[in-house]
């Protein structure tokens, strides 16, 4: 499925990524080749625990990201970040610091483009650029993708699965950050859609962002919710990933 609007709103983005106490979770590896059939795009969990991911897209940034890692490490939380690959070019240390300390890395395109509008060829290369300059930085290879403003089509799926195995990741909780530069906004929007399961979307570009995370921890921990990445939520999903019955979000604009 794809969004018609995705292409007007990446006009808004051009720019976008240019300058830029939880306990032990055990849950199962994601192993290469587990599944071997492209899969329907993952917004969020089916399950009956209080588990949710945590999710950060377009950096990362010189600054910002490196003071959200020690917020997450603060809490000993975990996270997945969604790299934009010419960003992971200019600080691959942090890309590093990202892995090193437990979160996930994934593919969130080398130039932020709407992937909808691209040819094959296209998409290929803005998917294996960033693949290839994070493997190179971290030595680890990405598992799946975020389509820059929620724009996919079937077409950029399938080149996601054949060139990398890659599943298509979405989301269930937009704060809507990029738009609403308001931490206390950001906060009671990242609380308020919080339940089993879900894909809290943020980006990591945004120091109002970064100032609304510490008081989302300290509001959702105490209720007993866990924080796991993204490939860990996935291995807990006891849909069968049949999810017609879960709401995809509408696409989202840029910064």
């Amino acid at each position: 499925c794809c969004y018609p609007a995705a292409r007007t709103f990446a006009s808004m983005g051009r720019e976008f990524g240019l300058h830029p106490l939880t306990p032990t979770i055990e849950a199962p590896p994601v192993l290469p080749g587990d599944h071997h059939v492209m899969l329907p795009p993952f917004h969020s969990a089916i399950i009956s625990t209080p588990h949710l991911a945590l999710t950060f897209d377009d950096g990362p940034h010189g600054s910002l990201t490196p003071r959200l890692l020690d917020v997450l490490a603060k809490k000993n939380v975990k996270a997945t970040f969604y790299v934009i690959g010419r960003n992971v070019e200019a600080h691959p240390e942090i890309a590093r610091r990202v892995v090193a300390e437990g979160h996930e890395i994934a593919n969130h395109t080398w130039s932020h483009p709407s992937l909808s509008g691209l040819s094959a060829e296209r998409v290929a290369d803005e998917l294996s650029r960033t693949h290839e300059v994070v493997l190179e930085a971290t030595g680890v290879r990405m598992t799946n993708l975020r389509p820059p403003y929620g724009a996919f089509n079937d077409l950029v799926r399938q080149v996601a699965f054949e060139e990398h195995g890659y599943d298509t990741i979405m989301w269930s909780v937009d704060p809507q950050d990029w738009k609403y530069r308001n931490s206390a906004r950001v906060t009671r929007k990242l609380v308020a859609g919080a339940a089993p399961g879900a894909v809290l979307l943020c980006h990591d570009i945004h120091k109002t962002t970064i100032a609304a995370i510490p008081p989302v921890l300290d509001q959702l921990l105490p209720r007993d919710y866990r924080f796991v990445t993204v490939a860990q939520l996935m291995t807990m999903d006891e849909s069968g990933r049949q999810d017609s019955n879960l709401r995809p979000p509408g696409p989202k604009p840029g910064a």
